[in-house]
């Protein structure tokens, strides 16, 4: 399911059929299976209502999670562009030898991480995983030799600048991987299933009003691949991009 959700395209057409295809099935099954009497149509629109409301809410409430998960994804993309800054500025208080390997490390990285941000591709992610995880090691191998040759207050500076710029892509990749539960996906598409067929059933009139109860699963089902866009860094057409980064790379180049 945690693949599927990062389809927006597929998880909506998906939607779509099933819930279209329960509202059929409340209109030309459930309605010969079950006979609703005249007097019990009023309880009848209470449940209807009941169910509907609930869509929304918890519609409503995973909009709202998702929102909240995109914002920290920008949040974490400036502290990395800050991280790796600050710590390009610390370069200069070390050996002329070790500021320029420092720096061109941190150009490198920097471009990394443009890279991640930028491609979709798991091939093309897995190798830029792979290339950010060497120079990682090298940027942390050079300010190991920061600290055993200054060890003073500004070594200190120098490696818990480093620290932070190695910290930042932990942060910014768990906020990647940090989505809407899959039970809330489960509870959302079973409760939106109900409401359909609830919808279809209480239906009145011809097939031609009936195609009008379309317009419920149409809406539900642009909610549901609205909120699956937001929540997937990679999938979809709504995704963090990596201002922050980019103007850094750009001044770093100058």
């Amino acid at each position: 399911m945690t693949t599927f959700v990062d389809y927006p395209a597929v998880l909506f057409v998906v939607i779509l059929a099933l819930l279209v295809g329960a509202v059929a099935f409340g209109i030309f099954a459930l309605r010969r299976l079950v006979v609703l009497p005249s007097e019990d149509r009023d309880d009848f629109h209470i449940i209807q209502t009941s169910t509907l409301t609930l869509l929304a809410l918890l519609i409503g409430f995973s909009l709202s999670m998702a929102v909240n998960r995109y914002d920290l994804r920008k949040t974490f993309e400036e502290g990395e562009a800050n991280a790796i800054g600050t710590e390009y500025s610390r370069a200069d208080l070390v050996h002329p030898v070790l500021e320029a390997k420092i720096k061109a490390a941190l150009i490198r990285y920097t471009k990394l991480r443009l890279s991640n941000y930028r491609t979709r591709g798991r091939d093309e992610l897995a190798q830029i995983n792979r290339d950010s995880a060497e120079v990682q090691a090298e940027l942390w191998q050079l300010a190991t030799q920061v600290a055993k040759e200054q060890a003073t207050p500004i070594g200190a500076l120098v490696v818990s600048g480093m620290n932070d710029v190695l910290n930042s892509q932990d942060y910014a990749e768990a906020a990647r991987i940090n989505h809407i539960p899959i039970g809330a996906w489960y509870l959302m598409i079973i409760i939106a299933l109900v409401g359909c067929v609830v919808q279809g059933y209480g239906a009145k009139g011809n097939l031609r009003k009936g195609l009008l109860i379309t317009i419920l699963p149409a809406t539900v089902a642009l909610s549901l691949a609205l909120i699956a866009d937001i929540d997937s860094p990679k999938g979809g057409l709504i995704r963090v991009e990596p201002k922050d980064l980019t103007r850094l790379a750009n001044s770093l180049e100058r």
